[in-house]
């Protein structure tokens, strides 16, 4: 165990030393503010564009990993949906947004930086192809339920045109668009462009670690504790075993494979499940105080969970 934390606690402590700047008053809100734009708009778009842009799609987009990693995505979601409305009788647009919040988990800044410190850097292929489709599939999901279970679009056009907006405004996936095309279309990366993107890249996980830690300062627990509990083990345990049992079961996954498709799975919600909770004025409690608890409960649970994979 204590060599499992020796993978797991460094990540954290970045957070934490993040966290704890912004408590203390060293960091600013506004710097936090700007270190979160430079790493989500610009630095982590770089690395998600040489990734892309370099990885062998036929190997990397394996529909057997997908499916175990998504499955487990649309189950959980279902499930925050059902649970939010049936157990604890939250209104429609909560339980979606409730939904979202088990649905979204933080397949970048947690996943890929545990995934490379577990198993190393060549190992992130797998997750690569995840977090490829992680936002749109995850948006086009979240946003056409809430659209029609509040029937503020109920024009095709209409919807298509707000799911557009969401997925592809995001720094994100602008990165690995542009990643897909050089990649199919085999267009070299020049040298000098190359390096510069390495420099990028290498300030990415670490900044946008201690900018997460800021981020989560403002998100300090109020109530909900029992919904928040339900999302936390839909996220943290439900998810991950469900793409661990289909790996093992139904679709035959690599040792690799299941590493990244299970570890992603097991990681907390993300940032943009408060955002998508705040966009419909939806669950925002609830949404703030899980990325904040589940993330912290994510050094226990990822542990546990590097002691269960091959």
């Amino acid at each position: 165990m204590a060599a499992l934390l020796d993978v797991v606690l460094p990540v954290f402590l970045v957070i934490g030393a993040g966290y704890l700047a912004v408590w203390r008053g060293l960091f600013s809100d506004s710097g936090v503010d700007g270190l979160m734009v430079f790493t989500q708009k610009f630095a982590i778009p770089c690395l998600l564009f040489s990734a892309i842009a370099t990885l062998d799609l036929g190997e990397g987009f394996d529909w057997r990993l997908l499916v175990s990693y998504y499955a487990g995505s649309a189950t959980v979601f279902a499930l925050g949906i059902a649970g939010a409305r049936g157990i604890f009788g939250r209104s429609w647009p909560d339980a979606i947004a409730i939904g979202f919040v088990a649905l979204f988990a933080n397949s970048v800044l947690l996943g890929l930086p545990i995934t490379e410190r577990a198993y190393g850097s060549d190992a992130l292929v797998p997750n690569y192809a995840i977090v490829a489709i992680h936002a749109p599939f995850c948006y086009v999901l979240g946003i056409t339920t809430m659209e029609i279970a509040t029937a503020q679009s109920r024009a095709p056009l209409r919807l298509l045109a707000t799911v557009g907006k969401a997925v592809f405004r995001n720094g994100l996936m602008i990165g690995i668009m542009i990643g897909f095309a050089v990649n199919l279309s085999g267009l070299p990366i020049p040298g000098i462009v190359g390096e510069a993107l390495d420099l990028m890249i290498r300030a990415a996980l670490p900044a946008a670690l201690f900018g997460l830690g800021g981020v989560l300062y403002r998100y300090r627990p109020e109530g909900d504790a029992k919904v928040i509990a339900f999302v936390c083990i839909l996220s943290l345990l439900v998810h991950p075993a469900i793409a661990f049992t289909l790996g093992s079961l139904a679709t035959g996954l690599s040792a690799g494979q299941m590493r990244s498709a299970v570890l992603t799975a097991a990681m907390a919600p993300g940032v943009n499940a408060y955002l998508f909770a705040n966009m419909y004025g939806a669950a925002r409690r609830v949404a703030a105080s899980s990325v904040l608890i589940g993330t912290a409960l994510t050094v226990l649970t990822a542990s546990a969970w590097l002691l269960i994979l091959p």
